[in-house]
């Protein structure tokens, strides 16, 4: 009996030269390894093209490693910072948290997601938006999680601390920054 599904009948594309086609895909281009450790970068911290390729030359303008530092920098957001502390389950929430007015910044509303945060920074939950049930709720379960070395958390007072900006040890992602400095500086 024949198998029902066509790709097990036929494991190769339709036509004329599909059998010829099936064994000449090489492995991938070093252009194509770089541009999908790009987009993923992009993707996983939510930034757009244009503002990652601003993020880029910053990071290259500094002294030090441009993928470090491009890493260090996108880390450095207040949105992704508002995720590492657990108040978001997602880096597209905690950005929806900061746009909605929820958080403050060094003692002043911030609705700016890109918002670069340094050393010494306070963030915190405005008082009006810690009387939601949401952020009441998040209280309970803050009090277990575990936050970056780099960060201080009061789950009491939904405070936190950057006690300093990270380093690579401390960015958790699995990115080649390599391949990104790699594609921008063809």
């Amino acid at each position: 009996m024949t198998p029902k599904c066509s790709f097990e009948r036929r494991s190769y594309p339709p036509g004329q030269s599909g059998r010829e086609t099936q064994f000449r895909r090489g492995r991938a281009s070093d252009y194509l390894l770089q541009l999908r450790e790009k987009q993923k970068a992009r993707r996983i911290y939510g930034v757009l093209e244009r503002q990652f390729s601003r993020y880029f030359s910053k990071a290259s303008q500094k002294s030090g490693l441009t993928g470090t530092n491009l890493l260090v920098m996108l880390e450095s957001r207040l949105d992704n910072v508002i995720y590492r502390l657990g108040i978001a389950d997602s880096r597209a929430q905690a950005r929806q948290l900061v746009n909605h007015g929820h958080i403050m910044l060094n003692s002043r509303k911030t609705d700016i997601a890109s918002a670069m945060v340094s050393a010494g920074d306070v963030i915190s939950i405005r008082p009006e938006s810690s009387r939601r049930t949401y952020f009441k709720e998040r209280r309970q379960s803050l009090d277990e999680r575990r936050v970056p070395r780099w960060l201080s958390l009061n789950p009491n007072e939904m405070s936190a601390t950057v006690l300093q900006l990270p380093t690579r040890e401390d960015i958790d992602v699995s990115l080649n920054e390599q391949l990104i400095v790699e594609y921008y500086s063809r």
